[in-house]
């Protein structure tokens, strides 16, 4: 499997987003799906301490923590984070998704990977 990774755009305010919350050592992002959103799964994504059988993510100054149940869904995903005035905070892009809802909260899988430029976002179609 693929792991996770993250931009450096992420990395950076995730460092931040952990500092201010004073979390531990165990603590980071973790990411995980769950059936539902307009696509079929969405993602899930909250500061919390890994659990039995996650797989952690460690960089610099911070940590990635992949739910157990959702690892095979998001292998090879990156996590990005965008910063504009229509869109601020962490996002996934997902290159098993064969689509993904406008707001990119949610994805239809597929059996192979895509490449990028492949993914069609659900609001454009």
């Amino acid at each position: 499997m693929d792991m996770v990774t993250i931009s450096e755009e992420a990395a950076d305010a995730l460092r931040k987003l952990l500092a201010s919350k004073n979390a531990g050592p165990q603590t980071g992002l973790r990411l995980g799906v769950s059936r539902g959103g307009c696509a079929g799964w969405q993602y899930e994504m909250q500061v919390a301490d890994a659990q039995e059988g996650d797989t952690v993510v460690e960089f610099d100054g911070g940590r990635l923590i992949v739910a157990a149940d959702s690892l095979e869904r998001l292998s090879g995903c990156r996590v990005e984070y965008s910063d504009s005035l229509s869109d601020a905070g962490f996002r996934i892009i997902n290159p098993r998704a064969a689509r993904s809802c406008g707001c990119g909260t949610s994805f239809e899988e597929v059996d192979k990977p895509l490449a990028p430029e492949e993914i069609e976002d659900c609001g454009n179609s």
